[in-house]
């Protein structure tokens, strides 16, 4: 049961090692099952304030977005979803002709405006703020998480 490729745009790049490490280990379980894309955009200018930097970093990220993505923008203002709704949303977008599940995690000032308006669903990895280099890992292994489920892989608990 292959889903369809799935992808996610970040700002920045990850620079420590062990999140570099944490997140190719789980590129390389999802990509057994699926094709995971990922597109990382320059971060604003450090000496931009900050409005103004997730203003520059906002138009990167639309920039980047394909027609047929599908954003999942993860915000804190976002929906509360367990990992077997996770899996189910990723199931039901596999079903409908709707096209790629693109997941969106900002920078280190968050989103801008014009991000969460091309959301098709905003959604929030934890009540708590996280780095955005643990968010990408945490993001990655919920969405392995989330094909064990659908695959029925005894790794989620």
């Amino acid at each position: 049961m292959a889903g369809k490729p799935l992808r996610y745009i970040s700002v920045g790049k990850v620079k420590t090692p062990f999140w570099k490490d944490a997140a190719a280990h789980y590129l390389t379980r999802i990509n057994r099952w699926r094709p995971l894309e990922y597109t990382e955009v320059r971060d604003g200018d450090a000496a931009l304030p900050p409005d103004q930097r997730n203003a520059l970093e906002g138009r990167r990220i639309i920039e980047a977005l394909a027609p047929q993505d599908v954003a999942l923008v993860l915000d804190e203002r976002g929906q509360r979803l367990t990992s077997p709704d996770l899996a189910a949303l990723l199931q039901q977008l596999d079903q409908h002709a709707r096209g790629r599940a693109c997941f969106i995690i900002g920078g280190a000032w968050g989103l801008d405006d014009c991000v969460r308006q091309k959301a098709f669903k905003m959604i929030r990895l934890s009540d708590m703020t996280l780095p955005h280099e643990l968010a990408r890992v945490v993001l990655l292994e919920q969405i392995y998480r989330a094909e064990c489920i659908l695959r029925k892989v005894p790794y989620h608990h």
